[in-house]
């Protein structure tokens, strides 16, 4: 089967089905992950050796699943392995739900439970968020994993098949898990965080690009310029500064991790975001899905014209 009718299959599967309910692939990956941590990881070496450990780490997690991958090409019906592991990768309906039920609960006033949702998707203190404050953290979870569950995964399986695919998903999941800037964490989970890094550096300004070509343009490209480069993340921070300006609201600014409160850059420009944003930011990343899929078949045409 063709890349296109590949990716085309695997996103309707993924917006058809949504993750799975039981027995999801990466749940097994992340005991697998913590096993390996377990097995690895010492308080008992100098930070070189923390990293060295965690760079053997990431190759005894990372490897096995790429090369299982990578094994489809030479099975019979391979190919429909291909879709699966691309639509497993995926998280383009899982975000939506979750980004809606924010959305629902703000709409009917329910801030208990809206705060509650929002905490699925979001790592920072949600307790006593006000609805302004839960509507931005929404939307910027919206256009991170705009990248890194939907556009990331598409960019990567266009490149190197399913195998890219796995990769980039098991990357991004490992960088979840030991990205942490923390005492045990900086060393050990460093090879993690900048394999990451580099697997998004370009998938992430195509997202930024995405997400300026359907909002204000031009808006989306000058924050992305100009705020950007102050934000932690060389990746998030042209996503969510193009992302924020293309739909004219500012995110950024506090939040609480811990319980200690953390003054981050300014993203985007115009007003505090509200619950109707939420279906905004979900639009433009459906907008540049469908756009995406466009492309890939053009050029797949293009190839054998």
């Amino acid at each position: 089967m063709s890349l296109g009718l590949s990716v085309v299959a695997a996103v309707a599967l993924d917006r058809v089905l949504g993750e799975p309910r039981r027995w999801h692939p990466l749940v097994g990956f992340g005991r697998y992950v913590q096993f390996i941590e377990r097995a690895i990881y010492t308080e008992a070496s100098t930070s070189l050796g923390r990293r060295l450990r965690g760079l053997l780490a990431v190759a005894l997690v990372l490897l096995p699943f790429i090369a299982l991958a990578a094994f489809t090409r030479f099975v019979p019906y391979g190919f429909l392995l291909d879709i699966v592991l691309l639509y497993l990768a995926l998280g383009w309906r899982s975000l939506d739900e979750h980004a809606r039920a924010v959305s629902a609960a703000l709409a009917t006033n329910d801030l208990v439970e809206a705060r509650r949702r929002v905490g699925f998707m979001v790592s920072r203190d949600t307790a006593d968020m006000p609805p302004a404050e839960v509507s931005k953290a929404t939307l910027e979870s919206v256009l991170e994993n705009g990248n890194d569950a939907v556009f990331g995964a598409l960019f990567w399986f266009a490149v190197a098949g399913a195998p890219g695919a796995v990769a980039y998903r098991l990357a991004n999941t490992l960088d979840a898990m030991w990205g942490y800037k923390n005492a045990r964490y900086r060393c050990f989970g460093w090879a993690a965080a900048r394999l990451d890094d580099a697997l998004n550096f370009i998938p992430a300004r195509l997202t930024a690009l995405t997400y300026a070509v359907f909002g204000h343009a031009a808006r989306a490209l000058a924050c992305w310029r100009r705020q950007a480069p102050a934000w932690a993340s060389p990746n998030a921070g042209p996503v969510m500064a193009a992302g924020a300006g293309a739909l004219g609201v500012a995110l950024g600014g506090s939040a609480c991790y811990e319980g200690v409160a953390c003054e981050r850059p300014p993203l985007g420009e115009g007003a505090q975001p509200c619950a109707a944003d939420i279906e905004r930011a979900l639009r433009l990343v459906r907008k540049g899905l469908l756009l995406w899929l466009v492309l890939i078949l053009l050029w797949e045409g293009l190839r054998h014209a």
